[in-house]
């Protein structure tokens, strides 16, 4: 995704859970680049990756410590198809991993010029190939909790537990998300965007704002044409569509 950065034209997405550094960050880029456009700003990582999906903006401004989703979290799950720029203090997660040029980082706080600066060279550090396992490496660092390993489902005064590896996709509906798995599907009211941060990513992708799918019940994907493609699944007759941030996932498959 390019980035007019000769002109300061691009669409920008902030998230920081402070709002006194959006504030500051926010103007430090009007300042810099009067032709910004701020699409959202977010206080926590999961409203920051809702915010993703949403926008498409051409550039991510990603605290590194937030609620939910931290923004290296969130920075994984854009997989590079959009420019990240972290904001952090000093001492605050590997500096010296940034200055490799790997990633662009401002510090705070944030400085007109730093911003300046960061803009005139965002160009040439777009999404360079082994971006993934920097971020891993500091994701690490961040002690989250291990993934789900049971979801909780009522159904009257009853409390059934559903293994998490039996499950075949959530789908989110309306107030409830629908967890359908191996002996059928059920109703919980945690928000999709919350399960998200709870489950195992190496084995739970998003496919879409409304679903996420146990990759082992992936039989196959369907490019049905340029913008659309659909997933089968093993033992279930569903078919699930899959958006078009996420088709990247099964190029080549």
């Amino acid at each position: 995704m390019s980035v007019a950065v000769e002109a300061g034209h691009f669409s920008a997405l902030i998230a920081d859970d402070e709002e006194a550094p959006r504030a500051q960050l926010r103007a430090a880029l009007r300042a810099a680049a009067p032709a910004i456009e701020i699409v959202a700003e977010c206080a926590n990582g999961t409203d920051a990756w809702d915010a993703w999906l949403e926008h498409q903006p051409q550039v991510c401004f990603l605290d590194i410590r937030m609620p939910g989703l931290t923004g290296i979290e969130v920075a994984q799950r854009i997989a590079g198809r959009t420019p990240v720029v972290f904001v952090t203090a000093y001492g605050d997660h590997a500096i010296e991993a940034f200055d490799t040029g790997a990633i662009d980082y401002l510090l705070k706080p944030v400085e007109t010029a730093r911003v300046g600066r960061m803009i005139e060279r965002l160009g040439a550090r777009i999404a360079k190939p082994d971006l993934q396992g920097l971020l891993e490496g500091l994701s690490k660092q961040l002690r989250r909790p291990p993934p789900l390993e049971f979801i909780q489902s009522s159904v009257g005064r009853e409390v059934r537990l559903i293994p998490v590896a039996d499950v075949i996709y959530f789908e989110a509906d309306t107030r409830y998300t629908r967890v359908v798995h191996a002996d059928g599907d059920a109703l919980i009211r945690t928000p999709l965007k919350e399960l998200l941060t709870q489950l195992d990513e190496s084995l739970f992708w998003q496919i879409h704002r409304s679903v996420i799918v146990n990759r082992r019940a992936i039989e196959k994907a369907i490019q049905l044409d340029e913008t659309h493609m659909e997933l089968t699944l093993r033992g279930c007759g569903d078919r699930l569509p899959v958006s078009r941030p996420f088709q990247g996932l099964f190029k080549g498959q």
